[in-house]
């Protein structure tokens, strides 16, 4: 079972803790990872995209000018995608992006990407977090406090809105809830700071 140290907000290691072997030690599977990310980020997509085809493009009724005779190229629509105000070719329309992927492949990813903080020493286990009042240098002094200084992401296992609006206004930090944390949100950020409890939930759920 790998082992991490559990250190406070004050940046001083108070404790070790043994995270469980099938959540933080399974091997990394990339693939799983690509998959869901993409998947993720389709699904973020609005599809709301729109142009309009020469059929849909306002006017263009009357043939232009005669087929035969006049030496010109043949036209039967101003509004051909060839002119200037004519209609696009294989015009974008509104559509659904996502789509489902397996529920293992989804655990997978999840194992796979914290497996991947463990073993680039990027995970940082607190024993808590707790602020009395929202105070957003309270919040860089504890990142400063555990060497973080590039982007990082929060996981708590309680919502705590001191915690929350501390943190809002870091550039690069995110906060979230334990049963919110994705994949690409793992990823995303540099470094993977998560209390003692929230450890304990995301091993229920996973182990």
């Amino acid at each position: 079972m790998p082992k991490v140290a559990i250190y406070n907000i004050s940046g001083q290691q108070v404790s070790e803790i043994e995270l469980n072997d099938s959540v933080f030690g399974v091997e990394v599977n990339e693939h799983a990872m690509y998959e869901v990310v993409k998947n993720q980020l389709a699904n973020k997509r609005q599809g709301t995209q729109s142009a309009k085809t020469r059929a849909e493009v306002r006017g263009g009724g009357r043939k232009p000018w005669k087929q035969k005779g006049t030496g010109r190229a043949r036209v039967g629509s101003i509004r051909s995608p060839l002119w200037v105000g004519g209609g696009t070719v294989f015009a974008p329309k509104p559509r659904d992006y996502s789509y489902t992927i397996p529920k293992k492949v989804r655990r997978l990813a999840m194992k796979s990407a914290l497996t991947s903080k463990v073993n680039s020493n990027e995970l940082i286990v607190l024993d808590e977090l707790s602020l009395k009042t929202p105070k957003t240098k309270e919040m860089v002094n504890i990142l400063k406090n555990l060497n973080v200084d590039k982007k990082a992401l929060i996981v708590m296992s309680e919502k705590s809105e001191a915690v929350i609006k501390s943190a809002q206004n870091i550039p690069g930090v995110q906060t979230a809830l334990v049963n919110t944390i994705n994949v690409y949100d793992i990823l995303k950020y540099d470094k993977f700071i998560i209390t003692k409890d929230a450890v304990q939930k995301v091993e229920e759920v996973y182990a």
